[in-house]
C-alpha cells in the first residue's frame, strides 16, 4: 500500500464521462472529506512553507478551491484565471488550444507584479493545454513561475511532462493510468 492510499481511495472515479471510455477523475469527493482534503492541500504546499511565495494561482474552477487553501498556507495572494468574460476588470487574454477548438483565458491585469514568484494550482494534469496557457500568461505578466501543482496527474496524457519542457517543476499527489 503506497502512502498515498488513502488520498488515491478518496477520488471518485466515473466511468464513461463526459463520454464513452473515459475514466473521469471527480476529487469533488477528495474535498468533502476533511481530512483528506487537509492532507491534500498540506502535500501541495510542500516543499515551500518558508520559501517566498507572492501568490498562488488557480484555474477555474477547482483549482480555486485548492488554490485559496494553498494560498492561504503560504501567507500567499491568490490570483483566479478564468475562462474568457468572466472577470470584471482590465484583463490579459491567452488563447490555447482543446481537443477540438480553441478557448481562451484570462486574469486581471493587475494581479502580477513583474518578478513576483507564483505557484500555479489545479486539480488535474492531462494533456497540459490549459496549464500550459496557464504558464504562458502569468509569464506574459513578469510572473515567475515557482511551480505547478495537482492533486491528479494523468501521465499517458504527458501533460505534466509538456510543463517540466517549459522549466516548470511539476509536482503531483498520485497519478491514474489511461485518460
Amino acid at each position: 500500500m503506497d502512502e498515498r492510499s488513502d488520498l488515491r481511495a478518496a477520488v471518485r472515479t466515473i466511468p464513461d464521462y463526459p463520454k464513452p471510455g473515459i475514466l473521469f477523475r471527480d476529487i469533488t469527493t477528495l474535498l468533502g472529506d476533511a481530512r483528506a482534503f487537509r492532507r491534500a492541500v498540506d502535500e501541495l504546499v510542500q516543499p515551500w512553507p518558508g520559501s517566498k511565495i507572492d501568490k498562488v494561482a488557480g484555474i477555474e474552477a477547482r483549482g480555486f478551491i485548492l488554490g485559496g487553501a494553498v494560498a492561504h498556507q503560504l501567507a500567499a495572494g491568490f490570483v483566479p484565471i478564468r475562462k474568457k468574460g468572466k472577470l470584471p476588470h482590465e484583463t490579459v487574454t491567452i488563447a490555447y488550444s482543446l481537443e477540438y477548438g480553441v478557448d481562451e483565458m484570462e486574469m486581471h491585469r493587475d494581479a502580477i507584479a513583474p518578478g513576483e514568484r507564483v505557484i500555479l494550482v489545479d486539480d488535474l494534469i492531462a494533456t497540459g493545454g490549459t496549464a500550459t496557457a496557464a504558464v504562458e500568461l502569468l509569464r506574459k505578466m513578469g510572473a515567475e513561475v515557482v511551480a505547478a501543482v495537482f492533486v491528479i496527474d494523468l501521465p499517458d496524457l504527458g501533460g505534466a511532462e509538456r510543463l517540466r519542457r517549459l522549466g516548470v517543476t511539476v509536482r503531483t499527489l498520485m497519478s491514474f493510468e489511461g485518460h
